[in-house]
């Protein structure tokens, strides 16, 4: 019982007592939705409040998502609204009340975003081409929503603005429809957003960390990098989405040297897995189709120990490259009579914490919470003067070859997946770009030589 309650001491706070804090985190944004669908979750057999299960098991951040006017929930179900404001706070109160900090994600949008999808909300369509009026729009929405919640002391502990923001945020239909990054206009609306949460802070003395996050750590460099030089500075954590089943070949090892190196070129950056999953079952318990289809060869075939063992082996890694913590995405979105947009019941049954009995699995993914990880890593910075930097957006086709050093007369080559040179060609400047986007969607290896030696060598993938 004692050592219990030591375990649960720690998942409450950040391991303070240790050379870093570390949080071990759980998207519960679909949890009230579930409640009002008649699901009860259980620990032992027994029914148990969902959030207490999560911080008794180890949980110390709740992650939740906001849209901006949900009103497709109108014709669903009962009608109800989930991941407004008002459910939100809901929300937020139920983590507070069982000594769990939160990650509040604005979605910036009225419905689902990600690297695909960043649709303005409906109320912001008028003026989505107009930047000025709708950078002040998202700023007085920010600033409302922070008041808001801080005037009932339901404050987040951290904000992220946006959703796996690889093409920018707040795009009109036909802007969606394409790839589109504009730098200009991306800078001017986070920069606003930023702006928010600055003068909340100085409003109310509160003190808040910013997120911005982006999906897949082969892309993260590039877009980080577009960040900054940009000038998006005024943030204060780099958050990554990394799934197998979606950013394979990428391995834990390759995210922990993304990791590794985003804290090393940004040191006033810290670097957080904000979404990541892995399924524990094949078979469905529902009539909805499930989004996680893969398993890593090590980690195969899907079962509850697999779960947890893959989780585990992400986590220390990113732990060991000075990372400061892994969220779940929605371990808690188990099946039940409800409709989604696509189906009835859960598109994500087989990568929860619970069986198909609403019971928390034990062994099971929930138990990467309270492994025993060796947190002492100390790492040292690395002298990164004289690398290159292969930067590479998926999506798009984008590559960026940099040098952090004093410029010299480098040769890339970029090879395909059998090994046919496409394209061999030198600079000298600090840095160059080219596009794959001129060549077949697939995997392509892109080496950079000086004077005959490999400098650098990184897989990169066109096409998602």
């Amino acid at each position: 019982m004692y050592q219990k309650f030591i375990l649960i001491l720690l998942s409450i706070l950040p391991f303070t007592i240790f050379s870093q804090s570390f949080f071990f985190g759980a998207d519960l944004s679909y949890v009230n939705e579930m409640e009002d669908c008649g699901v009860v979750y259980k620990e032992n057999e027994t029914a148990t409040p969902p959030y207490e299960i999560f911080a008794n098991n180890g949980c110390n951040l709740v992650r939740l998502r906001l849209w901006h006017s949900p009103k497709w929930y109108d014709s669903l179900n009962d009608g109800n609204r989930y991941s407004d404001l008002a459910d939100v706070k809901n929300s937020i109160a139920k983590a507070k009340a069982n000594g769990m900090q939160v990650l509040l994600d604005f979605h910036l949008s009225d419905n689902w975003a990600d690297p695909n999808k960043q649709l303005v909300p409906e109320a912001w369509l008028p003026v989505v081409d107009d930047t000025e009026i709708l950078k002040d729009s998202l700023y007085n929405y920010m600033l409302a929503t922070l008041m808001d919640l801080n005037a009932v002391n339901l404050l987040p502990e951290m904000i992220q603005i946006g959703n796996e923001t690889n093409k920018g945020i707040l795009l009109s239909p036909e802007d969606n429809m394409v790839w589109t990054l504009d730098w200009n206009r991306n800078t001017t609306l986070f920069n606003s957003a930023i702006d928010a949460v600055d003068d909340f802070e100085q409003q109310s003395g509160k003190d808040i960390k910013t997120v911005l996050h982006v999906a897949d750590p082969d892309n993260a460099e590039w877009l980080i990098d577009g960040f900054i030089t940009n000038g998006v500075t005024d943030f204060d954590i780099i958050g990554l989405s990394y799934y197998w089943a979606w950013h394979q070949p990428t391995t834990i090892e390759g995210t922990g040297e993304v990791i590794e190196m985003l804290r090393n070129l940004y040191p006033d950056k810290q670097v957080m897995v904000v979404e990541t999953g892995y399924i524990w079952t094949t078979d469905f318990n529902d009539n909805a189709s499930n989004i996680i289809t893969s398993t890593h060869p090590d980690f195969s075939p899907a079962s509850p120990t697999n779960q947890r063992d893959w989780l585990i082996e992400l986590t220390q890694e990113v732990i060991n490259s000075d990372g400061m913590g892994v969220i779940y995405w929605e371990p808690a979105w188990v099946s039940s009579p409800c409709f989604t947009q696509w189906g009835q019941g859960s598109h994500q049954e087989h990568a929860a914490f619970f069986d198909f009995d609403n019971n928390l699995l034990l062994p099971g993914g929930s138990e990467f919470m309270t492994h025993g990880y060796d947190l002492s890593t100390d790492i040292e910075e690395k002298i990164i003067e004289d690398k290159v930097q292969i930067l590479s957006n998926s999506f798009s086709g984008d590559v960026k070859i940099k040098q952090l050093g004093n410029p010299k007369k480098l040769t890339y080559l970029v090879a395909d997946s059998l090994g046919k040179i496409m394209v061999r060609d030198s600079f000298s400047n600090v840095e160059t770009t080219f596009k794959l986007s001129n060549y077949p969607l697939g995997m392509y290896v892109i080496s950079v030589e000086y004077q005959g030696a490999i400098l650098e060598t990184r897989k990169v993938i066109y096409g998602e």
